[in-house]
């Protein structure tokens, strides 16, 4: 089981770097007067989302064909053995421009994430966790801040078209009040594997769908984070809110956020 989880490790690297160099490509090519068609109200869509998910889903699935695929553009179908994608999270930078947006691919078995890989396609940085294995940016080994103070923390707060703004605005109020350093980025994803890299020290979202979050969440816990139980209930299928975060600033991150760390009481 070890060698089949390996060799999916490496195929799914080699396919994020693929896939990244076809997105910062179009990036690089798009027209300054391009417009991204429109999913909802600030939800934006590309022709490279497409493109960039179906090169990924040819890939995986040639070289591992009894796999199912799930892709936030195409969907799929959820087996047992099941390759969870985001093309590109960050859609809305793509589309304007801005250089912040990436790749995510996770691979479940038996709805267990087993390999997390995201991509920053701009600064060529490739995160990677398989589960008990660590985490890794580039190869060398990462590790969340361990910071405790939140008076001293920066927290990526996440925000979703559907959910009401009343309920996220008074979250970043809670936050502030305790005194942490609010901010946003526009892509759940990077906001996730930086708190992995303790480049910041918590993401939350209220409600975020599970091809944003399902590879930088097993990211985090490699690199030593702690996180809420995503998939409990049917968080697979339909999403859930999310927190992510140093263990040291668990207590008071879900306070301020309502979002509770770890396994759901049975």
């Amino acid at each position: 089981m070890q060698d089949d989880l390996n060799t999916r490790f490496e195929a799914a690297c080699a396919v994020a770097r693929e896939a990244g160099a076809l997105a910062r490509r179009r990036f690089l090519e798009r027209p300054r007067s391009q417009r991204a068609d429109m999913k909802g109200p600030q939800d934006f869509l590309t022709a490279t989302d497409s493109e960039v998910e179906e090169l990924i889903r040819s890939r995986l699935l040639a070289l591992f064909p009894q796999d199912s695929f799930f892709g936030e553009e195409g969907g799929g179908s959820f087996e047992r053995d099941v390759w969870v994608v985001d093309p590109i999270d960050g859609t809305a930078n793509f589309a304007r421009g801005i250089p912040h947006f990436a790749v995510s691919i996770a691979f479940l078995r038996d709805e267990r994430v087993e390999i997390g890989i995201v991509l920053d396609v701009m600064h060529d940085e490739l995160y990677t966790a398989r589960r008990g294995g660590g985490a890794a940016l580039n190869s060398k080994p990462i590790h969340v801040s361990g910071l405790a103070d939140l008076r001293q923390a920066t927290v990526e707060a996440g925000w979703s078209a559907r959910m009401p703004s009343e309920p996220y605005l008074a979250m970043v109020e809670r936050l502030k009040q305790a005194g942490a350093n609010v901010r946003r980025g526009g892509s759940g994803t990077l906001g996730i594997v930086y708190v992995a890299d303790g480049r910041i020290d918590a993401y939350c979202e209220l409600h975020i769908n599970a091809w944003d979050v399902l590879a930088g969440l097993l990211i985090v816990e490699e690199a030593g984070g702690v996180t809420n139980d995503f998939l409990a209930g049917d968080g697979l299928r339909t999403g859930n809110p999310v927190l992510a975060c140093t263990p040291e600033l668990a207590g008071p991150v879900t306070a301020a956020t309502g979002i509770r760390i770890g396994k759901a009481a049975a």
